[in-house]
């Protein structure tokens, strides 16, 4: 069984600042450049959230029915545990 995936090099041309950001998340990540983007661009093309989930997604950015938080009751919640 093949577990080898093809890879094809490919050059381009980002924004310097991109670059760096895009540097300092793979080595926080403890990952190499490529494999960080690569990945990115996997999630991005092939990992499109459902229909409920865009819908939980824009709810939330809409900030629609949001309820405010008792901190007293939530403090009275958490010391009861």
């Amino acid at each position: 069984m093949e577990t080898t995936t093809l890879r094809k090099p490919a050059s381009f041309r980002l924004n310097s600042k991109l670059l760096a950001t895009l540097k300092e998340r793979a080595k926080a990540s403890n990952r190499s450049l490529n494999n960080y983007v690569e990945s990115v661009l996997l999630d991005a093309v092939y990992f499109e959230p459902n229909e409920m989930t865009r819908a939980a997604i824009e709810e939330a950015r809409s900030g629609k029915e949001l309820e405010t938080l008792d901190l007293d009751n939530f403090q009275n919640y958490v010391a009861s545990l």
